[in-house]
């Protein structure tokens, strides 16, 4: 895996970053710290792909299991250092997981597996914060049009 993040130019703190597999992503600094708040903070960039890395872990796992998950959300609230590096202490996960007659039990394996074994970013990140995780299960019993 790789990623190439090149500055954008002399004025401001903009960064374009272009991954491995050719799809780009703009990073901004806050304007106290010559940023112009164009885009996402790198760190926020973390934060974002460690709850994508986990919500695809969780949603991947309840279809393996023969789930009906229709929906994954995944709200993370983080805590950082005060002083250089300003490393994540604590990252808490709540995730909003719908679908229809899914088993609470199968959902919280399936966050665990995520933490444990499978979300290679949260995983990292444990080495410094303090990880934790809620979640709650909404029913979706609602047929759709298509369906009906």
């Amino acid at each position: 895996m790789e990623c190439t993040v090149r500055w954008t130019g002399l004025s401001g703190m903009t960064f374009l970053a272009e991954t491995g597999s050719g799809h780009l992503l703009t990073m901004d600094g806050a304007p106290d710290g010559g940023g112009r708040d164009l885009a996402p903070r790198p760190m926020e960039v973390v934060l974002a792909g460690t709850g994508g890395c986990t919500a695809y872990d969780v949603v991947l796992i309840l279809r393996k299991g023969h789930q009906d998950v229709r929906g994954c959300d995944v709200t993370l609230k983080s805590e950082r250092a005060e002083k250089e590096p300003k490393v994540f202490t604590k990252i808490h996960f709540h995730f909003t997981v719908r679908g229809r007659n899914l088993k609470p039990n199968l959902v919280e394996r399936a966050i665990k597996l995520s933490h444990e074994k499978y979300c290679s970013a949260s995983i990292m990140l444990e080495k410094t914060a303090e990880i934790t995780h809620s979640f709650e299960i909404i029913d979706d019993l609602a047929e759709t049009a298509a369906e009906a």
